[in-house]
């Protein structure tokens, strides 16, 4: 069985003390067997959700009509990857979690879903990074678009001319701002070419890091595929080792993180940043792998063209009369 990792490794920002990894694994979650999955009906129509690394795994069950999943995330071990239908809703395609792991988490998303980082145990210099976690379909979803059923069509049609596809949606947010979000694609046939069109069957890394500090997500489920009661495709996927970053600054810099107005943020050709109270010597920006790409001269206002950096998520380190400071922004 695997465990929560914590890693100390140093960032190339000098403005960062250390950084700290905590990977979810699930592992940690005690189901009630083998080849089984947990269920919470004790607080009908509440968050009955699980806590594991430094995130809250969100979870709604009803009572009404025998007992139904309204929405969230349930841990499972089961292997069955071959059983198509609603009773075989539990598993994932590949049978196993990510690196043969016993545990993984079954999302149920046919509304949006919610996964909550536990900052009640973070210093309050730290700062939240979710670099991303595996993902792969569960077996009902997986053989609902390979095959068909009652209620979902075969994708691509027949002869496999349709354009058909099936993503998840990830939204993040800081203390109930949308910062940006990110799509990865469970099944895509857009492509001309018909030798192009993919189900995803194994566990595959959907990388979350360049969307930059957050403290909650927000997960989505669309597809091609729908009718009058909205999506036909059964609305699943499943996850595993969900890893967060955590970076912390200086309690000089925590105390000067916001040293000056930095806008627009998003930013698209150009970002400008205007001192709160001091002249700006310098500005450094750093990718999120810690690589600087470029420095600025100061002034009373920093015009930096962005036209030319790559999307993602950056670091400003200001130099100014009363020292060094921190940023963030985001390019689209």
């Amino acid at each position: 069985m695997r465990k929560i990792s914590t890693l100390i490794v140093a960032l190339l920002v000098t403005s960062f003390a250390n950084a700290q990894t905590v990977v979810a694994t699930f592992d940690t979650i005690t189901l009630p067997g083998t080849d089984t999955f947990y269920v919470n009906y004790s607080m009908p129509m509440q968050d009955v959700g699980y806590n594991d690394g430094l995130a809250h795994f969100e979870c709604v069950y009803d009572t009404a009509w025998g007992g139904s999943w309204v929405r969230g995330f349930a841990p499972s071990n089961m292997t069955d990857s071959v059983t198509s239908g609603y009773f075989n809703q539990y598993s994932a395609k590949p049978a196993k979690g990510y690196n043969g792991s016993n545990n993984y988490m079954v999302a149920f998303c046919t509304d949006t879903v919610t996964i909550k980082i536990d900052r009640s145990k973070l210093a309050p210099n730290a700062y939240t990074w979710v670099s991303g976690f595996y993902i792969t379909n569960s077996t009902y979803a997986y053989n609902s678009m390979r095959d068909g059923d009652g209620f979902a069509k075969k994708f691509g049609g027949v002869p496999n001319n349709d354009s058909d596809w099936f993503k998840l949606t990830v939204n993040a947010y800081v203390k109930g701002t949308h910062i940006g979000y990110k799509e990865f694609y469970l099944a895509d046939f857009r492509d001309a070419d018909s030798t192009k069109d993919y189900i995803v069957k194994d566990w595959q890394w959907f990388s979350l890091n360049d969307l930059g500090h957050m403290d909650s997500l927000k997960l989505s489920l669309t597809s091609s595929d729908t009718g009058s009661f909205g999506m036909n495709t059964p609305a699943y996927f499943c996850m595993d080792d969900f890893t967060v970053n955590i970076f912390y600054l200086s309690v000089n810099d925590a105390a000067k993180s916001q040293p000056a107005k930095v806008y627009p943020n998003p930013a698209t050709d150009r970002l400008y940043i205007e001192p709160n109270d001091e002249m700006v010597k310098t500005v450094a920006v750093y990718d999120m792998s810690g690589k600087q790409v470029a420095v600025y001269n100061g002034d009373t206002k920093v015009e930096i063209n962005t036209s030319n950096f790559a999307t993602g998520t950056y670091v400003l380190q200001i130099v100014g009369d009363n020292g060094v400071a921190t940023s963030r922004f985001v390019k689209r």
